[in-house]
C-alpha cells in the first residue's frame, strides 16, 4: 500500500512540475519609452498665404495634437514656432490647451524657441515661452528619457549677445562630452529650431548653425540624430555618417523643395507629406525613428518612412577601443 501511495504521489508531483513549467511567465524588459517630436504648429500668416497655399492648416495641428494626446508618449518636444506669434497671448490659448492636456496624461513637454516665438516684441514672447515651458534655458538645456539624451539649443542667433554664442558654445561642447562618458546615457539627439540642411525654396540653412552646432554633433560618439524644424517639410540628409532630419509640418503653410544639382541628397526625396510628426524609440544602443503623416483626406494617421540609426563606424571603434582600455586599467 505505501508503494502504492509513493508512486501515485510522485506522478502527481511529476504532473505539478511539468505543469509549473509550462505555466511559468517569461519576464521580458520593459518596453522602450517613446519620444515624440513636432515642428511648426504655428498658425499661418496672412503674408505667408500670399506666396503658399494653405491646406485647412488649423485643422491638421489641431488633429497632430489629438493623435499625441491618444498616444500618451513619455516625452514631447517641440522644435520651435509653436505659435504664429510668441508676443500674442491669443496665439497660445489653444497650445495651452494641448499642453495641459499632455502633462495631466503624464507627458513632459520640452521645447526651443523658433523664429515666430521672438518675432516682433521679443522679450515679451520669450516671456510667454518660458511660462509654457520651464524647462528652457535660452542659450540651451538637456532633457533625458529612456536613457536617451535630448539637447534643445537656441538657434535664434540674432537674438543672441556675444556672450550668449560664447556661453552656448562652450556649455554645448562640454555638455556633449560629459554625456559621451555617462554610461547611463545609450544615445544623444541634438535639437534646434533652425535647420542646418534644408532644400525649401523659402528659407535657407542656417550657416550658424552649420558652423555652431554640427562639428561637436559629428564629433559625438553617442550623438545619433540631429532634428530641426523651419522648413515646413520633411527631409533626411546623411553628413559625415550622422543623420540631419527636417519636420516641420505641424501645421504651417507646406514650403516646395528645390531638386537641382546644388541641392543636398535627400534620402526622403520620394516622401513629402504635407503634415507630420515624428517618434523615436531606443533599440539598444541604437534609435528607431518613424515618421507619422496625416492623410491627404484627414481621415487619420499612417506611419511614413521608419529606420534606425547606426553610429559611424569610427565612433564605435572608438566606444570599444576605450572600454577594453577602461578594463584593462
Amino acid at each position: 500500500m505505501k508503494k502504492q501511495l509513493s508512486f501515485l504521489f510522485a506522478v502527481l508531483l511529476s504532473h505539478f512540475i511539468a505543469t509549473a513549467q509550462l505555466q511559468t511567465p517569461e519576464f521580458s524588459p520593459a518596453p522602450a519609452q517613446e519620444l515624440y517630436f513636432v515642428s511648426d504648429t504655428q498658425q499661418p500668416m496672412l503674408v505667408e498665404k500670399i506666396i503658399l497655399k494653405s491646406n485647412h492648416n488649423l485643422r491638421a495641428t489641431a488633429d497632430i495634437f489629438a493623435a499625441i494626446l491618444k498616444d500618451k508618449p513619455k516625452s514631447l518636444y517641440m522644435l520651435g514656432d509653436v505659435v504664429g506669434l510668441g508676443y500674442s497671448n491669443r496665439k497660445w490659448k489653444k497650445v495651452d490647451r494641448f499642453l495641459d492636456s499632455c502633462r495631466s496624461h503624464g507627458t513632459g513637454v520640452c521645447g526651443v524657441l523658433g523664429n515666430h516665438e521672438v518675432m516682433g516684441r521679443r522679450k515679451k514672447g520669450e516671456r510667454n515661452f518660458q511660462q509654457r515651458f520651464p524647462m528652457n534655458v535660452r542659450t540651451g538645456y538637456v532633457s533625458v528619457t529612456d536613457s536617451v539624451a535630448v539637447v534643445l539649443l537656441n538657434s535664434n542667433f540674432n537674438a543672441l549677445s556675444a556672450s550668449d554664442e560664447t556661453k552656448q558654445q562652450e556649455w554645448y561642447k562640454a555638455t556633449l562630452e560629459n554625456l559621451d562618458k555617462t554610461d547611463s546615457i545609450k544615445a544623444i539627439i541634438v535639437c534646434c529650431h533652425h535647420a542646418p540642411y534644408s532644400n525649401s525654396k523659402i528659407v535657407k540653412c542656417s550657416n550658424k548653425v552649420q558652423e555652431h552646432f554640427v562639428p561637436a554633433y559629428i564629433e559625438s560618439k553617442k550623438a545619433q540624430l540631429f532634428i530641426t524644424g523651419h522648413a515646413h517639410a520633411f527631409e533626411h540628409f546623411k553628413i559625415k555618417g550622422k543623420d540631419f532630419l527636417v519636420i516641420g509640418g505641424g501645421g504651417g503653410l507646406h514650403q516646395p523643395l528645390s531638386n537641382n544639382e546644388n541641392s543636398f541628397p535627400d534620402l526622403a526625396v520620394k516622401y513629402k507629406p504635407m503634415f507630420h510628426y515624428l517618434s523615436v524609440k531606443r533599440v539598444a544602443d541604437n534609435l528607431l525613428i518613424t515618421s507619422h503623416f496625416l492623410k491627404n483626406d484627414f481621415s487619420g494617421f499612417d506611419t511614413g518612412i521608419s529606420f534606425n540609426t547606426e553610429l559611424p563606424a569610427s565612433n564605435v571603434a572608438l566606444s570599444q577601443k576605450k572600454s577594453t582600455e577602461e578594463k584593462n586599467k
